[in-house]
């Protein structure tokens, strides 16, 4: 039978954020896969190193509007390593706090996508009105239900009162119960079961070799968690078990996702009816002493690598982030084989990708000149303004 190409994307009704695939079918199954990326063109990266430490927080939060706690509090972590800072246990307790209830959310949030490319719109719908209560509660704490802004250099603007207090853990038991009867329809349900069961097979030797992580990884029966392996702000206080299953098919990370969030309630119950007393927060010097640091953090999507370089001023010298879906591709590539046309959103789906978060910085190569030139984000803004263009014969690719 002859090997066809079909082009996805950029553009296209499956993909929420512009990625480019190429799979090659014979047939209806799926022999080979490529994803060419470089459609989404930010320069975070770029724009970090012309702003101080305090705005950069800012901005490392916009790299993803649903995990955007989990970029800042990379960020943070390292700069108060930078600087030799110790965060005061109470700040550490609520900083962990919105990254649960952050998990919490990122999770009933894919789960309600995966049951839409699944055709299983009911399910859709219900995690994303009970998802309502998860920003709700991050409302509560932060004042902002997407951006929660609670991150600075050396702990948290923002305490929490015992109305506050009340407030989440009346919210959590609403959805500690809701949890529950997903839990039971999801992994129960004849229809949704048997679409997603045996699809986006991905055995655990491969897991491990492709280095994929998160959710993605730990459904191929791996258990590794940074908060469990390289434990950061205090959850080597915190009990809670890390989440597997064994299927390594999308009914897997269906499964693991699922116990995930029943693990991450668990944990806001703790932090809350546990939290200690004292200052949220230490003041922070304006410039970080010259030095490189590498942060980890175990985003809802997997694991988070932020690395930052000082050069003794209040700007970084390089900021550079390694976002969990980037680290998922390789992964991806040897899910789709051997699949279906009709599995290829629900496979990709899987893996809960971000587009955003994996491209972020720029180069500008002209490709009439041997030299690979960077340029400041002043001099692309000067040669390539809206009025000009790019010049014929140069390409924009992010690194």
């Amino acid at each position: 039978m002859k090997k066809i190409k079909i082009p996805i994307g950029p553009q296209h009704p499956a993909l929420k954020e512009p990625i480019s695939l190429r799979i090659t079918v014979e047939g209806e199954v799926i022999k080979d896969a490529d994803v060419r990326l470089g459609y989404n063109h930010r320069g975070i990266e770029k724009l970090a190193e012309s702003r101080t430490y305090v705005q950069n927080i800012y901005l490392m939060e916009r790299i993803c509007g649903i995990c955007s706690h989990s970029h800042t509090t990379c960020f943070v972590q390292g700069v108060e390593s930078l600087c030799g800072l110790e965060v005061p246990k109470r700040g550490l307790f609520i900083r962990m706090l919105v990254c649960e209830l952050e998990r919490i959310h990122s999770h009933y949030l894919w789960l309600g996508v995966a049951a839409h490319e699944a055709g299983f719109d009911s399910l859709f719908m219900y995690t994303w009105r009970d998802r309502e209560v998860v920003m709700d509660l991050l409302e509560i704490i932060s004042g902002n239900r997407v951006h929660y802004a609670i991150n600075t250099i050396g702990g948290v603007r923002r305490d929490l009162s015992e109305v506050q207090k009340e407030k989440i853990l009346e919210g959590i038991q609403f959805l500690k119960k809701r949890m529950e009867y997903y839990t039971n329809l999801g992994t129960t349900e004849p229809s949704f079961v048997a679409r997603v069961s045996g699809v986006g097979i991905l055995p655990k030797e491969k897991a491990m070799s492709l280095c994929a992580v998160g959710p993605t990884l730990r459904a191929s029966g791996i258990a590794s968690d940074i908060r469990k392996d390289d434990p950061y702000a205090a959850y080597d206080e915190i009990p809670f078990s890390v989440c597997t299953a064994t299927s390594c098919d999308v009914l897997g990370r269906v499964v693991v996702r699922i116990k995930e969030t029943m693990e991450s309630i668990k944990i806001v119950e703790y932090l809350v009816k546990n939290l200690p007393s004292g200052e949220i927060k230490v003041r922070a010097p304006r410039k970080v002493k010259e030095g490189e640091a590498v942060s980890r953090y175990e985003a809802p999507r997997g694991e988070n690598i932020h690395y930052i370089k000082s050069n003794g001023t209040d700007k970084p010298e390089r900021v550079k982030v390694r976002a969990p879906t980037l680290a998922n591709y390789p992964a991806t590539i040897e899910m789709l084989k051997s699949g279906f046309i009709a599995d290829i959103p629900l496979i990709f789906a899987a893996i809960d990708p971000c587009i955003c978060c994996a491209e972020r910085f720029v180069e500008v190569i002209d490709t009439k000149n041997e030299n690979t030139q960077v340029l400041t984000m002043a001099e692309i803004k000067k040669r390539y303004s809206k009025s000009q263009g790019l010049k014929k014969g140069s390409s924009v690719w992010p690194l």
